[in-house]
């Protein structure tokens, strides 16, 4: 109950926080012409033969904000420096409003951990649902960005 209540509490401050912006900067400003972060605010692991369960994203390696810069094709984990992990976007696709971002990702050398990733952001108000999936396994999170 009190993940719920939790869950409840954070979504009524995203949507406070998404509607008491101004016009011009929810109006199809997430479009990938300007670069944005987004945070994670809910993530999902499902395993075969586990179900799924509510976890932090870093449980599942998921950073808590996502720096996407379309026009670099890049999804990182720290707006810049050395230290931040960077997935590059293989595919890009606007429809319905949303802003469609895709990639995949290798992981570790050597060990069967690669996984496909994509990103849905709606254009009118920023939030976003990702989804990854590999061997037998998936992640789903749920967010909202803004532009920087």
């Amino acid at each position: 109950m009190r993940k719920i209540l939790g869950l409840f509490i954070a979504l009524l401050c995203v949507s406070a926080c998404v509607s008491v912006m101004p016009p011009h900067s929810v109006a199809g400003d997430f479009d990938g012409s300007k670069p944005m972060v987004c945070t994670v605010i809910e993530a999902n692991e499902c395993i075969m033969g586990e179900g799924c369960r509510t976890v932090a994203p870093a449980d599942v390696n998921l950073p808590r904000y996502l720096w996407i810069d379309v026009a670099k094709k890049t999804v990182q984990s720290e707006k810049s420096g050395e230290a931040a992990r960077k997935s590059p976007i293989e595919g890009v696709k606007r429809f319905d409003s949303k802003l469609i971002l895709q990639g995949a990702e290798d992981g570790q050398e050597g060990v069967r951990d690669g996984f496909g990733w994509s990103l849905a952001i709606m254009e009118d108000t920023g939030q976003v649902v990702l989804s990854a999936s590999g061997d037998l396994f998936a992640v789903t999170a749920f967010g909202a960005c803004t532009l920087y």
